[in-house]
């Protein structure tokens, strides 16, 4: 069963930067959406960020400005740069991956901690 391996998140100060990393432990064909989802204690689950292979990309209205996502189609890696981080932002972030035929895939979490 492939998994998604994600990296790169922590404790850092409201106003740095973190940047994620996700990348499959194997193979996976034929991916069309790669994103960024996030949960903070007591909250639902919401989409931060997805881009498609065509490289269309959505973000929530709230990391606009300050969140950038991208991808790396050789290595079927994607990116989350965050920058100016708040406190709201702290959660759980997970890395999400679907084909061209619907198959879903989910990272294990990575936390994401923003205080002083």
């Amino acid at each position: 069963q492939v998994q998604l391996v994600e990296s790169g998140g922590g404790l850092v100060q409201p106003g740095g930067s973190l940047r994620l990393s996700c990348v499959p432990s194997g193979n996976i064909f034929r991916i069309n959406v790669m994103g960024w989802y996030r949960q903070a204690p007591g909250k639902q689950r919401e989409l931060v960020a997805t881009i498609n292979s065509g490289g269309n990309r959505i973000y929530v209205d709230s990391v606009k400005g300050r969140f950038t996502i991208s991808r790396d189609n050789a290595k079927n890696t994607v990116y989350l740069q965050m920058n100016n981080l708040k406190p709201e932002d702290t959660a759980v972030y997970y890395c999400y991956v679907r084909t061209v035929i619907a198959s879903i895939y989910w990272g294990q979490g990575t936390q994401v901690t923003v205080s002083s």
